[in-house]
């Protein structure tokens, strides 16, 4: 990362669905909770508590769907006032230097930035940056 301060990173699941606000909204029920609209109309957000979060959204078509059972990921989130994919990307690189690798190339998408990783142990994760500038 550059001499920009990034902000915090916030720990949250992510799941890949094809109907990201009917499956938030069970989970909200489930978990006694609101289920709230989140970047887009394609992701939906479950605030569990205690700093707990469930992010749901609907996978691009241009990729494999994770096969199910494996769909569940931690997702890294951060904000930046600078660029978002210039920011994933170094983030991705600190990440490799430690023993990840990434999934795929880092991508700039119309919620921000993001790019899909594996652990060291071959976990799959997701690094996403938004910009602060748009909320």
């Amino acid at each position: 990362m550059d001499e920009r301060d990034p902000g915090p990173v916030h720990l949250s699941w992510v799941l890949a669905t094809s109907d990201p606000d009917q499956l938030a909204q069970f989970y909200a029920a489930v978990l006694e909770c609101q289920a709230r609209r989140g970047l887009s109309d394609s992701h939906w957000l479950v605030n569990a508590g205690q700093g707990a979060s469930l992010q749901f959204y609907r996978p691009s078509r241009a990729r494999d769907p994770e096969p199910q059972g494996r769909a569940w990921s931690p997702c890294l989130s951060r904000t930046t006032s600078g660029d978002p994919l210039g920011d994933v990307t170094a983030w991705s690189s600190q990440a490799c230097d430690r023993g990840a690798q990434r999934k795929e190339s880092p991508r700039l998408e119309s919620f921000g930035a993001e790019c899909w990783m594996r652990d060291p142990e071959g976990h799959a994760f997701l690094l996403l940056v938004t910009s602060n500038l748009s909320r």
